[in-house]
C-alpha cells in the first residue's frame, strides 16, 4: 500500500538544527574530528535543586491539568514580575512540552500572516507552512546587529490587507545573539499598536543576557498585545526535560479557552515529575541563581572569544549580547569562495564540514538570501561541567586563558582561518 501523506508535512525537511546535531555526533562516532558549532544545546548540568526535585517527585504519575500545575504557573508569574516587571495572571499561563510546541499551537490558533525578522530561528517558517499561513521574513540590517527596527516593521505591516497580524520577536536572538534596546522596543510597540499586531515574544534566552544593559522585553512597552514564551532548556540547561510556557495578557484572554481545548486534544499535559521538578527554578530562584549566572558568564565569555576570533580572521560579525550564538558572514571572501565554486551559504557550510570538520548552519536556513555567505554559529562546544570549576571568579580572561578554557572554539577558528587563507 502506498500511503497518501499531507503535502504540507511531506515537503518539510527535518529541522536544520536537529539534523546538524545528529550529523556531527554521527561523524564523531565514526572517528572524525568535528568542531561542533551547529547545535545550540547548553552544555552545563541542570541545577542540583531541580535534579533533587525530579528525584523526589519521580513517583508522581497522575495527569495534570492541561494548563499546567497551578503552583508552577503561580511561581512563573511571580518570577517574571520580580525579574522583568511583567504583569501576567497565572490563570493565563500555559505549561507545554517546550516553548517550541506552544509557539506552534499559537501560530496555528491565531489568524493572520506571520512576520519574523530575517534572520530568525529556523522553526518559525516551517510551523507557518504546516498551517498554510502567509509567512513574511522582514529583512534587517547588519549595522543594527540584525535587530528589527520600527521602520522595517512598519513597511511590512503597511502592505498587508489582514487586520490582524502576528510577529514573533526572539529576544535575545537566535541566530545573532543580539538583544533589543529599550528605545527599539518602545518604537516597535508603537507600530504594533497601530497595526493591531499580536506579538509572540520568544524569550527563551532572557536569562542569558550578558550585555551592558539589563534585559527588557517588548511586554514592558506593549503589554496588552504581547504573549511571552520561555522555558527551561537554555538558562537552566534542561532541554531534554521538555518544559516551556506561554504567558497571555488579560487583553488577549479570549485565546485561553480555545488554546486549552487545543492542548486537551494534542499533548494533554506535561510530565508531572518534570513540572514539580521545575518549581525550584521559579519559586525559589535564589537556590539556582548563582548556577544560572555562572553559566551566563561563561556563555558571554565564549561568545566574546569567538567574536574576537572571527573579526581577526576578517569575517563580518555583530557582537553578541546574549544567548549563545553568533552570525558571522564571509562576504569579505566572496571572490575566493566563488572561485572555489561556492555560490551559497549551504554550499559554504557543506564544504566547511567536509574540508575542515567545522559544523555550522547556513544563513539560508534562517531566511537569509541563499547567495549571502552568512552562517549561524553556536558557541557551546566545550565541557560545561569542567568549565564551571575552572572559570575564574573574577571573570577576567587573558588570551591564553581563553584558549585553555575553550579549546574546541579555538580549534574551530584556526581551521576556518587556515581554510580561508
Amino acid at each position: 500500500m502506498q500511503p497518501i501523506i499531507n503535502k504540507q508535512i511531506s515537503n518539510l525537511k527535518e529541522s536544520a538544527t536537529l539534523f546538524i546535531n545528529q550529523l556531527a555526533l554521527n561523524l564523531r562516532s565514526e572517528g572524525r574530528s568535528i568542531c561542533h558549532l551547529g547545535f545550540g544545546e547548553s552544555p552545563f548540568p541542570v541545577p542540583e535543586p531541580m535534579q533533587a526535585a525530579l528525584r523526589e517527585n519521580s513517583w508522581r504519575k497522575q495527569y495534570i491539568s492541561g494548563c499546567g500545575l497551578p503552583e508552577l504557573r503561580q511561581a512563573i508569574a511571580g518570577f517574571f514580575k520580580s525579574e522583568f516587571g511583567y504583569n501576567y495572571s497565572f490563570e493565563n499561563i500555559f505549561i507545554g512540552p517546550g516553548s517550541k510546541e506552544l509557539i506552534f499551537q499559537l501560530v496555528y490558533l491565531l489568524e493572520g500572516p506571520l512576520m519574523v525578522p530575517a534572520p530568525s530561528w529556523v522553526s518559525y517558517g516551517p510551523q507557518a507552512k504546516i498551517r498554510s499561513k502567509i509567512f513574511i521574513p522582514i529583512p534587517t540590517d547588519f549595522k543594527k546587529g540584525y535587530r528589527l527596527q520600527a521602520e522595517e516593521l512598519e513597511k511590512a505591516c503597511s502592505v498587508q490587507k489582514f487586520s490582524q497580524k502576528i510577529l514573533i520577536l526572539n529576544n535575545p536572538s537566535n541566530p545573532t545573539g543580539s538583544v533589543h534596546a529599550p528605545d527599539e522596543l518602545r518604537d516597535l510597540a508603537e507600530v504594533c499598536r497601530k497595526y493591531e499586531v499580536i506579538v509572540i515574544s520568544d524569550e527563551i534566552y532572557a536569562l542569558i543576557n550578558f550585555g551592558k544593559q539589563a534585559f527588557e522585553g517588548i511586554a514592558n512597552y506593549y503589554p496588552e498585545g504581547t504573549i511571552t514564551t520561555s522555558g527551561i532548556s537554555k538558562a537552566f540547561s534542561a532541554g531534554g526535560w521538555r518544559l516551556g510556557f506561554a504567558m497571555i495578557p488579560d487583553d488577549l484572554k479570549e485565546i485561553t479557552r480555545p488554546l486549552s481545548a487545543f492542548v486537551s486534544e494534542t499533548f494533554s499535559c506535561v510530565s508531572a515529575p518534570v513540572q514539580y521538578a521545575v518549581l525550584p527554578a521559579f519559586d525559589n530562584y535564589w537556590s539556582v541563581k548563582k548556577h544560572v549566572e555562572l553559566c551566563r558568564d561563561i556563555h558571554g565569555a565564549a561568545g566574546n572569544y569567538l567574536y574576537q576570533c572571527f573579526t581577526e580572521i576578517g569575517l563580518n560579525c555583530p557582537e553578541p549580547q546574549g544567548a549563545f550564538y553568533l552570525f558571522p558572514d564571509f562576504e569579505n571572501f566572496r571572490d575566493k569562495l566563488t572561485s572555489r565554486g561556492i555560490l551559497s551559504s549551504e554550499e559554504l557550510s557543506t564544504r566547511l564540514l567536509e574540508e575542515t570538520g567545522v559544523a555550522l548552519l547556513p544563513g539560508s536556513d534562517f531566511y537569509m538570501p541563499k547567495d549571502f555567505f552568512g552562517v549561524r554559529v553556536a558557541s557551546v562546544d566545550y565541557n560545561g561541567t569542567q568549565l564551571m570549576q575552572d572559570f575564574p571568579e573574577s571573570g577576567e580572561l587573558t588570551p591564553d586563558l581563553y584558549r585553555s578554557l575553550f579549546p574546541g572554539l579555538t580549534e574551530a577558528s584556526e581551521r576556518i582561518e587556515k581554510w580561508l587563507h
